[in-house]
Formats: C-alpha cells, sequence, structure tokens
C-alpha cells in the first residue's frame, strides 16, 4: 500500500521552529517531485514549498521566503519542511505531496499551531 504520513506538528509559540517530516512506504521516492501545502480552517489548501526529485530546484510561497526551507534526504528518501520564525498565519494542516505524473500521492495531514 503506498502511503505518506506526515509528522513534527503540534503547538509552538509565535517565533519558535518546527521540523516536518514526510515518511513514505510502498515506493521509492527518488523520481517523484514533493511539495508542502497547507490548509488553515476556511481556507483553500495552498502550496508552500516544493522540491525537484533530484533537490536541484526549490520553490517557496512569497510568506514563508527567508523563514521555510525544505529539503530531503535522498540517502533515507525522506522529505523534510524546516519552519523557523513561525508566525500565527501559519497555522494550518500542513500536508505532504509526491507527484510523478500522472501519479500524485497525499499525506493526511499533520496538525501546526502557532500560539501564544
Amino acid at each position: 500500500q503506498l502511503q505518506l504520513v506526515e509528522s513534527g506538528g503540534g503547538l509552538v509559540q509565535p517565533g519558535g521552529s518546527l521540523r516536518l517530516s514526510c515518511a513514505h512506504s510502498g515506493f521509492t521516492l527518488d523520481y517523484y517531485d514533493i511539495g508542502w501545502f497547507r490548509q488553515a480552517p476556511g481556507q483553500e489548501r495552498e502550496g508552500v514549498s516544493c522540491i525537484s526529485n533530484s533537490g536541484g530546484r526549490t520553490n517557496y510561497a512569497d510568506s514563508v521566503k527567508g523563514r521555510f526551507t525544505i529539503s530531503r534526504d535522498n540517502d533515507k528518501n525522506t522529505p523534510y519542511l524546516q519552519m523557523n520564525s513561525l508566525e500565527p498565519e501559519d497555522t494550518a494542516v500542513y500536508y505532504c505531496n509526491a507527484a510523478l505524473p500522472p501519479y500524485v500521492y497525499w499525506g493526511r495531514g499533520t496538525q501546526v499551531t502557532v500560539s501564544k
């Protein structure tokens, strides 16, 4: 069974940091581009960051540039999202996405809450 499972979310104060991970099973991520998305209550899911299968290309939403870093450990085949200087506006469920058209897989998400 092909699965993605996010972890690393939680409650953090403004200015704090979290690192999200995206574990996978049933397939290898070697050839997949990876994306991190988030969805806040009452809002549409939005793209946060993405990284190419080689790790050579990354992109970030303007709202997270300079604060978030996407990476992938190809030895362990695990994608990460390092989130620093977190703001209350970053509160959302964060999802990992693996894409190799026409195949696209989603995790179930991990909650990130930024609050005092």
